[in-house]
This record gives C-alpha cells, structure tokens and sequence, in this order.
C-alpha cells in the first residue's frame, strides 16, 4: 500500500507534485500576461519565478525601462 509523502517522508507536499495537472498552482507572466503552472524545474524557487519562458525573461532585458 502506497502512503502519502507526508507519511513516508515526514514532509508535506511541495506545490506540484502527486497532483494532476489541472490542480497544480498557476502564475501570470510577468512580461506577456499569459498564465503558466507549476513545472518540476522550478520546485525549489517556485516563490521567485516571474518569467513563463527564457524568451519572456530575455525580453525584459531588451526593453527599456
């Protein structure tokens, strides 16, 4: 029988994982305004991720502010 994570590990839960993707959490873009979710790559900085791609982040930097 499988356990939670929270019963195995002693932790709870990080944002995404175990969870179908229509229940993970979402952000807006910063730049284009589109939203984007939760993705493994970004489960230890979720809380500083701004950008839903490199091209949005690269972005940034070409316009002036």
């Amino acid at each position: 029988m499988r356990g939670t994570r929270e019963a195995v590990c002693g932790t709870p839960r990080s944002y995404g994982q175990g969870r179908k993707p229509s229940e993970r959490p979402a952000k807006l873009c910063a730049v284009c305004g589109l939203p984007f979710t939760w993705r493994r790559k970004w489960a230890r900085d979720w809380e500083n991720v701004k950008y839903c791609s490199d091209r949005c982040r690269a972005r940034t930097k070409s316009q002036p502010v």
